[in-house]
């Protein structure tokens, strides 16, 4: 069976983890580690997610007509979303990425740029789906194909401001893993990084046959090449372009 028609018949399951809102481990500081083995949940497919939406730069600051605190104090605990006009509009474009490096040496990374989109059944054993960028609600996502699991070495997941400010504290981002079994990983990129582009969010690393997962949540104020430096990747790298739309 293809890994896509594994993907399409794939379900969450044989974890009791009580009610399916809370059918979610979340890497903190506390607890960044995982094993995905000792899960069960390193066959099948991997499916890594980065969904993000923008919001306004002061709590209670918002709309016009919006209120303020005073009016509801609830907003305190809840950021207003960025509207379409308005002195608060911050330009971002968010996108995720993987640096790969195979038990046979090869090196490489999935990303937008460049269109390095990857392929699922052939080496690097990846494909990422798209590009979002405006924040849509299913973001974007990397397929990773853990049935060639014991070709992986290390796969380092980050995201990247490509365009616009650099700030990943004006962003509610959190990137998910779902394996083909078990409850999805949550990494949210949510400490304060005013000027930083990139984000070394999760490592995964296969250790004697044993998949582990490790937040990271690095924060570098350059690009790819900066967190090449930082996890002695190794790579050359020139600079890249999209194409405007």
């Amino acid at each position: 069976m293809s890994f896509w028609n594994n993907w399409r018949q794939g379900r969450q399951h044989g974890f009791d983890s009580g009610s399916p809102a809370s059918n979610a481990i979340e890497l903190t500081k506390r607890r960044p580690t995982l094993s995905l083995t000792k899960q069960g949940a390193d066959t099948g497919n991997l499916r890594v997610n980065l969904s993000w939406r923008m919001r306004t730069s002061d709590i209670g600051q918002g709309p016009p007509g919006g209120g303020g605190l005073f009016r509801n104090p609830l907003k305190a605990f809840k950021p207003e979303v960025v509207q379409a006009q308005g002195p608060a509009v911050v330009k971002i474009d968010l996108d995720l990425a993987c640096m790969y490096e195979l038990q046979d040496g090869s090196k490489g990374v999935v990303q937008p740029l460049g269109n390095l989109l990857g392929d699922v059944n052939e080496p690097p054993y990846m494909q990422l789906s798209g590009d979002d960028r405006f924040g849509a609600p299913s973001g974007e996502t990397i397929y990773v194909n853990m049935d060639h699991k014991d070709d992986f070495k290390r796969l380092l997941v980050f995201v990247y401001i490509y365009d616009g400010t650099p700030a990943f504290d004006r962003t509610h981002a959190v990137v998910t893993l779902y394996p083909s079994n078990g409850p999805r990983v949550e990494i949210s990129l949510d400490e304060r990084a005013p000027q930083a582009r990139s984000c070394a969010v999760v490592m995964l690393e296969n250790v004697k046959g044993e998949l582990t997962v490790r937040r990271e949540v690095k924060y570098v104020y350059g690009f790819q090449a900066e967190l090449d430096r930082l996890y002695g990747w190794g790579l050359q790298w020139g600079r890249g372009y999209k194409e405007k739309i």
